[in-house]
């Protein structure tokens, strides 16, 4: 699954022929001209690493990282900028920058650069990813698929199912974007994924059923969000 680039560039030349070289490259790429699309396309989608010019009109790529980080503290960002001004690379590193690169660059250089970020990290995900679950009374043993009620377990997942179920406990109280899901999942996103998605949350919410203070909301036009009440 190739991974989903943000790349926001008010130069439209520039900007679509670094667009096309990175999807030559085998990356996703969405590309906005200014911060304000940039912001609201983040909020709507789901990225691997955000690249944003420095000098925008409107919304700089300073103030567009802020409100990224609100949203996202760990995202990957890269900073492209025609300054190499001192102040300007230690402002991009305090904001949470991975990378800050200067007009002109070498492509390619680039593209190592995103790879080695990526490649890292996808090593801390992994490294990361819990395997038990508690979800109000209920447990949920991610490697053997088992969803429990105190002692007995009430349910074994399909695949789906469990990794389905897993992304929501992840993501417990954010938004798990259609996207994310369905990428991730069933490897891509149109309307029979889409609604064989809506089939297997209908699903998760009978196995969980049993208390009622778990919800998985429909987030209308994003995704689903699993919340316990009072956890």
């Amino acid at each position: 699954m190739s991974k989903h680039i943000l790349l926001v560039e008010d130069d439209p030349n520039f900007g679509s022929v670094l667009r096309d070289y990175l999807q030559l490259n085998d990356y996703q790429v969405t590309l906005c001209t200014n911060g304000n699309t940039g912001i609201s396309t983040f909020k709507g989608g789901q990225f691997d690493i955000c690249i944003l010019d420095v000098m925008m009109p409107e919304k700089d790529g300073f103030t567009l990282a802020e409100e990224i980080r609100a949203v996202n503290k760990t995202v990957p960002l890269f900073f492209l900028t025609a300054k190499s001004m001192k102040t300007d690379m230690i402002q991009g590193f305090q904001l949470g920058a991975d990378d800050y690169i200067t007009k002109p660059f070498d492509s390619e250089v680039l593209l190592f650069k995103i790879k080695a970020v990526l490649n890292r990290v996808d090593k801390q995900d992994m490294g990361s990813e819990a395997s038990f679950f508690q979800m109000g009374s209920y447990t949920f043993d991610v490697p053997i698929r088992e969803l429990k009620l105190g002692d007995k377990v009430v349910q074994k997942l399909s695949p789906k199912e469990a990794e389905l179920l897993r992304l929501l406990a992840t993501h417990m109280n954010k938004v798990l974007t259609r996207n994310e899901a369905l990428t991730r999942i069933w490897k891509e996103d149109n309307y029979f994924t889409s609604r064989s998605m809506d089939v297997y949350v209908t699903k998760l919410r009978k196995y969980l059923s049993q208390d009622s203070r778990i919800e998985i909301l429909n987030i209308h036009g994003n995704g689903f969000r699993l919340v316990v009440n009072g956890q």
